[in-house]
């Protein structure tokens, strides 16, 4: 446990939003002692990097309470699954079997990936399996599961009952169009297995019936049992009913329906959770991240490229704040992720919950010296050709007999990474300048000065003489230009590592040999 005045002076989100939450909550806490979480799944699509946000946030939360509270608490996963597929992603293979399937339960229709017995099953062993290699501690629940089994029913009922009140919550929001249309419970099909959005005709409390107007056929079907399933802004009102749930966060696009469901909620006889609406995730077009389009950056790729506790520290950063998720924006994460590793054992308490990495590793980050930037290590990996792990280390011990993958377990990961996101992402994009007379004789210049330097030079020391040797070759008015420069020519990129730093690393005579290479093609 933390210090109490800690714990009530911190401004750490997760920490403000628990004692926000103890407070508005409290006898309904004590009452119960335990809290419930929910995050929610429509699968739809693929498990993106939005879903794990809101697991990876809420388990942050849930964290901070541990050291505030002693108290049981449950953080539930649920699956939309008995939703009716509208429109066919575009990241799915076999699409025929989805076009022929459109209107269907997802776990009605058969999995295109052939692997399980539906697509929904699919896609939430995918969820489960990704959540579970975070090592989140969740109880994932299935929609379908919960209304097929009856586990609903209750809750259902009190739906039936409070039909009309709940109508008058809803109706306002809707077109007049959709008024005439509208009901919350949507019967499946008994012809086409479909879920139908389509007019009550009449309603059987006594028999839990409705009888519905199918395009002028009449169809009679029970609310229980996965008869019906309910309009999702009912359905959420009646899972946090359900379920007793205290917290839950979403999207800012769900906030007016956040309010709909309240009220829906407060009408079946329980105060709505607590809630929390984050800012949306967007691609590199600042287009809002979605399931059926596949757009941004997959958590398979992010894998790839760098470690899940930098996907965390992403996540934990100004959640009130769009953030742009595709590959490009790595590198910079990772950066920050070492950054804060380098930051924190040097931090006084207050300063330390304030550090992401925290949060990311529930208030005991890793202990090791951080040798040098992802951003740099790309570089390296550039400039030593080195495609496989093995050979990267071995370009490092040549000069740096004193690391080794076994005492160094972060840099040892970032090799991997680095190669990966290398190959994917910066060999293909590289574009070596051709410099012109008045350029290539500053660089040459340049590698005169540096012949001079000893191989021991201190890197602040070698940035020192770089900065002199742009001055004294016409860009003392514009050092950024100078660098920019050196970037283009020696790797192929506008941007690069700060070159004293890496010079000292990848050694002086190995850079002058890589400048030299680079001028003469």
């Amino acid at each position: 446990m933390l210090e109490s005045d800690l714990i009530q002076s911190t401004s750490s989100w997760p920490f403000v939003e628990i004692r926000k939450l103890l407070k508005e909550r409290k006898d309904i806490i004590n009452k119960k002692n335990k809290i419930i979480f929910q995050t929610g799944y429509g699968p739809s699509g693929l498990p993106h990097i939005g879903t794990f946000g809101e697991v990876s946030r809420t388990s942050m939360m849930i964290n901070a309470l541990n050291h505030i509270k002693q108290i049981e608490s449950e953080l539930i996963t649920f699956s939309d699954d008995m939703d009716g597929l509208r429109k066919v992603p575009d990241n799915i293979p076999n699409e025929k079997v989805l076009h022929e399937n459109l209107g269907k339960p997802l776990t009605s229709i058969p999995d295109p990936f052939k692997k399980y017995q539906s697509f929904g099953e699919h896609n939430n062993k995918m969820l489960i399996e990704f959540l579970n290699r975070f090592k989140f501690k969740f109880e994932f629940k299935s929609s379908t599961e919960n209304y097929k089994k009856g586990l609903f029913n209750n809750s259902i009922l009190r739906i039936l009952e409070k039909y009309d009140d709940i109508m008058n919550i809803v109706l306002p929001t809707l077109r007049s169009e959709r008024k005439k249309t509208y009901s919350p419970f949507l019967p499946i099909c008994p012809d086409t297995g479909k879920v139908l959005e389509i007019p009550v005709l009449e309603i059987d409390k006594k028999n839990n019936k409705l009888t519905f107007d199918n395009n002028g056929k009449k169809i009679q079907a029970s609310v229980l049992d996965g008869n019906c399933k309910l309009q999702w802004k009912v359905d959420w009102a009646m899972r946090w009913f359900a379920f007793d749930v205290d917290f839950e966060m979403y999207g800012k696009d769900l906030i007016e329906s956040a309010i709909v469901s309240g009220k829906i909620c407060k009408v079946l006889g329980k105060k709505p959770p607590n809630g929390f609406a984050y800012e949306l995730f967007l691609d590199e077009k600042g287009e809002k991240i979605s399931k059926s389009k596949g757009n941004g950056i997959t958590i398979e790729k992010w894998l790839r490229y760098a470690s899940p506790e930098s996907l965390s520290l992403y996540m934990y950063q100004n959640p009130k704040r769009a953030k742009k998720l595709y590959p490009e924006v790595v590198p910079k994460a990772v950066d920050e992720y070492l950054s804060s590793i380098e930051k924190f054992f040097n931090q006084k308490s207050n300063e330390k919950i304030l550090n992401p990495v925290w949060h990311v590793h529930n208030g005991s980050p890793p202990k090791e010296k951080i040798i040098m930037p992802f951003s740099m290590l790309l570089n390296i990996v550039g400039s030593s050709n080195a495609k496989s792990k093995d050979v990267l280390w071995k370009f490092i011990k040549k000069f740096h007999k004193e690391l080794d993958p076994k005492s160094h377990k972060i840099l040892d990961e970032l090799t991997d990474y680095a190669i990966n996101y290398f190959i994917d992402r910066v060999e293909p994009n590289k574009k070596f300048k051709k410099p012109n007379e008045n350029e290539k004789k500053a660089l040459l210049n340049l590698i005169k000065v540096l012949k001079t330097v000893p191989q021991t030079t201190e890197a602040e020391k070698i940035q020192t003489i770089i900065y002199t040797a742009g001055k004294e070759n016409g860009y003392s008015k514009d050092l950024r230009s100078w660098f920019k420069l050196i970037y283009e020519v020696t790797f192929g990129e506008e941007n690069g590592p700060r070159m004293g730093f890496f010079i000292s690393f990848f050694g002086v005579k190995e850079t002058i040999d890589l400048m030299e290479k680079k001028l003469r093609m």
